[in-house]
């Protein structure tokens, strides 16, 4: 079961409100690096340990679900930090929840960055700084499990945004380390941050996906609208990342529309709580800016929940835009991968 459901019930308005705030507030320039190591054996430590039924376990590193708000706070907040643990549980349910159809999904806490603070640094420099706590912590908690809960199943990474971030870190450092953990995994879904071709060059033992049914790549996209040109995609930048198309699962330019969908998740326009609807979102890869292009979203009427990235951008819906897709073919993979 779960470890933590108290905080089921928050806004995602209010989300975005708070990361609203976090891009607006002068950011201290000093990282923080004198924490302690997060013991995982605490069940404390953990949104999700579920009961092992499925064949095909799930491990789950949440987006940003903390940001400072005033310059006096730290960088990188506590691992019991209440706004953290507030944020992270909508995350899964909107993200996560995708894939707990067929697999145990595990979910650690991890210490996470301030985004304003990190999308200001030099990308060197980011890295660098995603690379320590947050990236430590998860790659900690990765360990815990395979050493504790996985019992040798095939697993899925999923991630999205920050915790997108932190996993490129896993799979170019624990993975090169750990070449027979490397061999179960079906596929890491590094999705709302881009994997971009010098990445996995420098990482010649990982691969991205390059189609609907290949097992041990990388699946990765960012969504935007027609109109948004580089650099105003925050998330991206200049950075061209390798893009699959959610829909086709292909890298081509070729257009799927949202007849070729099978549903999203949507904010409901009374209760902001995601609800399925009919799939809302077409997908088309280009190639030129790295991107995923979503023509058919209204994004006037979307940027009451898009605002701290601009209008456009629709990082917040990279999951909930193409959520029983990512469903499908998760599923379809470990279905291959079990199959071998």
């Amino acid at each position: 079961m779960r470890t933590k459901n108290k905080f089921r019930e928050i806004s995602f308005v209010t989300l975005v409100l708070i990361s609203t705030l976090s891009f607006s507030c002068k950011k201290d320039d000093t990282p923080n690096t004198d924490y302690a190591a997060i013991d995982y054996s605490l069940v404390s430590h953990w949104l999700s340990i579920p009961a092992a039924v499925m064949p095909v376990d799930v491990f789950y590193i949440y987006p940003t679900c903390w940001q400072k708000i005033d310059s006096t706070e730290p960088n990188i907040c506590n691992i019991d930090n209440a706004s953290m643990l507030a944020g992270a549980l909508p995350a899964f349910e909107r993200q996560a929840t995708a894939f707990e159809t067929f697999a145990n999904v595990y979910a650690p806490y991890y210490r996470q960055a301030d985004a304003g603070y990190a999308l200001e640094l030099p990308e060197e420099e980011r890295e660098k700084f995603i690379g320590g706590i947050p990236a430590t912590d998860a790659i900690s908690a990765f360990d815990y499990y395979i050493q504790h809960y996985n019992n040798g199943r095939p697993y899925i990474l999923a991630g999205h945004s920050q915790g997108s971030n932190v996993m490129i870190h896993l799979l170019s450092g624990y993975m090169k380390d750990n070449p027979d953990v490397y061999e179960r995994m079906v596929a890491a879904y590094a999705i709302g941050y881009p994997v971009t071709s010098t990445y996995l060059d420098s990482n010649p033992h990982l691969k991205f996906a390059e189609g609907p049914d290949d097992t041990g790549v990388i699946i990765s996209f960012n969504t935007q609208a027609p109109s948004v040109t580089p650099p105003h995609n925050p998330v991206v930048g200049y950075n061209k990342g390798l893009v699959i198309n959610p829909i086709t699962w292909r890298r081509t330019e070729d257009e799927a529309s949202t007849d070729d969908g099978l549903g999203s998740l949507m904010p409901d326009p009374v209760t902001l709580k995601f609800q399925p609807v009919p799939q809302y979102a077409d997908a088309r890869v280009d190639l030129n800016q790295g991107v995923l292009v979503c023509a058919s979203a209204d994004s006037n009427d979307l940027y009451k929940f898009t605002m701290p990235f601009g209008m456009g951008v629709y990082h917040s819906f990279d999951y909930p835009f193409y959520y029983y897709n990512i469903r499908e073919n998760a599923q379809n993979r470990a279905n291959i991968f079990l199959s071998k």
